[in-house]
């Protein structure tokens, strides 16, 4: 037993030196490429003549055809190949955002962030599809606050660079124009990579010494089996289980909430502060950290204490609590900014809790189906969420109902959340 023990431990620990920086990277250059577009904005709108309504509709535009191909996508990482999948999401949206600092008309804009979304679609289910062939259920928030931890960590490196590049003007070209292509090229290269260096499955892992291997393909195996014990789900069961649909129904409303944050706040901070553009930058580093932060120290006490529901909830919760500040304290542009940027860095803390849940309850094709499936309705989020505010700034000329309705979506979301923790321990409903 004591050597079983040990070669577990190693197997643990090769797989997560190998897989977790890799896949941290890989998330880093997507969301950078996903998000850069809110940084452009600071200029983009102006120079090309666009609307709030018109750049948040575009910014939705990207969640259209995102959801479309969730599902296929998270499958095809399941029963075909991860590796391949994914280098194949990265060279395509690379292409595209390069493309994307070519655009001179509203319809070029909305056709680019729609192909990004064609491009870009199943990328993050695959990698959670992904987490679930190497780390077993004890590990598993920890390597997803991992994969989530890129968040913060673009901001920190695309923040500064945004603000750099925003300044220059190369070859007759504005900086927020080469912001597109300077970031999109590091997607395609790291896509070439991944086709090489990621490995599917333990079975197929050249790099882990027969003992660990045997190790963690067994772990896993008797993972599953004991999930099928319990139920075995089909799709169609997944889809229809009413924790499922619970949980999909708060990933939406935080996501409305959170998608909307990320795509508006340099122009919240802009207006609220009338700062420049660097201190805009600047001043967007401070979520980025607290959300590092929160990420790694809620992902670790929650595996410790085998508990997610609350450590979802309360960062949801802290964030909706901070945004109903920011509605109170607009005309006070300091008191403002600072809820602003707390309520934005408490929520990633929520994320690697939340998706921990659905992966106890679920495993193989319909494990892979449903984070799709969730992800595919959360995403959506970021149209409606985007679309409504910029509606909402042009009607009201003020930025106040937009942090209403943010602060609204994230206390709404944490209490459906631990709405599932309190039937549970009512007997209404097994604990997921």
């Amino acid at each position: 037993m004591a050597d079983v023990q040990r070669v577990g431990r190693r197997a643990r620990r090769r797989v997560a030196y190998r897989l977790l920086p890799f896949v941290f990277l890989l998330y880093v250059i997507n969301y950078i490429d996903r998000v850069n577009v809110s940084f452009a904005n600071l200029r983009m709108s102006a120079d090309l003549g666009f609307s709030d309504r018109v750049y948040g509709l575009g910014v939705g535009m990207f969640y259209v055809t995102y959801v479309l191909f969730e599902i296929p996508g998270a499958i095809i990482v399941e029963r075909w190949s991860a590796r391949k999948w994914i280098a194949r999401i990265m060279i395509s949206w690379g292409i595209v955002t390069i493309l994307m600092g070519f655009v001179h008309t509203t319809a070029q804009f909305y056709a680019a962030r729609f192909f990004l979304g064609v491009a870009e679609s199943s990328f993050f289910p695959g990698m959670i599809v992904y987490l679930t062939h190497w780390f077993c259920a004890r590990d598993r928030s920890r390597a997803i606050a991992c994969l989530y931890v890129a968040n913060p960590t673009a901001t920190l490196i695309g923040a500064p660079l945004a603000g750099w590049l925003l300044r220059v003007h190369w070859q007759s070209l504005a900086g927020w124009r080469w912001l597109f292509i300077l970031e999109g090229l590091p997607a395609v290269v790291v896509g070439i990579i991944t086709f090489f260096y990621m490995t599917d499955r333990p079975e197929q892992a050249r790099w882990l010494p027969h003992d660990e291997q045997d190790w963690l393909v067994n772990e896993l195996h008797a993972e599953l089996e004991a999930k099928k014990k319990l139920r075995n789900y089909t799709i169609m069961e997944a889809f229809c289980d009413r924790r499922i649909l619970t949980l999909t129904a708060a990933f939406f409303l935080a996501l409305t909430g959170a998608l909307g944050t990320i795509y508006w706040i340099p122009t919240f901070v802009k207006r609220l502060s009338g700062a420049s553009y660097q201190t805009v930058t600047s001043l967007l580093m401070v979520p980025a950290l607290l959300g590092f932060a929160g990420l790694i120290i809620n992902g670790w006490h929650s595996d410790k204490s085998g508990e997610r529901h609350w450590h979802a909830s309360i960062p949801l919760l802290g964030s909706g609590l901070m945004f109903a500040l920011v509605t109170l304290t607009s005309q006070e542009a300091a008191f403002g900014v600072a809820f602003l940027l707390l309520g934005s860095g408490f929520l990633y803390a929520y994320y690697p809790a939340f998706w921990a849940i659905p992966t106890t309850m679920l495993g193989e094709t319909a494990g892979a189906a449903t984070f799709a499936l969730m992800n595919s309705i959360g995403q959506l989020g970021g149209l409606a969420g985007n679309y409504t505010i910029g509606f909402l700034n042009d009607r009201t000329q003020s930025l106040v109902a937009s942090f209403g309705l943010i602060a609204l979506c994230y206390v709404v979301a944490g209490s459906l959340i631990l709405s599932l923790r309190i039937r549970a321990r009512c007997g209404f409903d097994p604990a997921p």
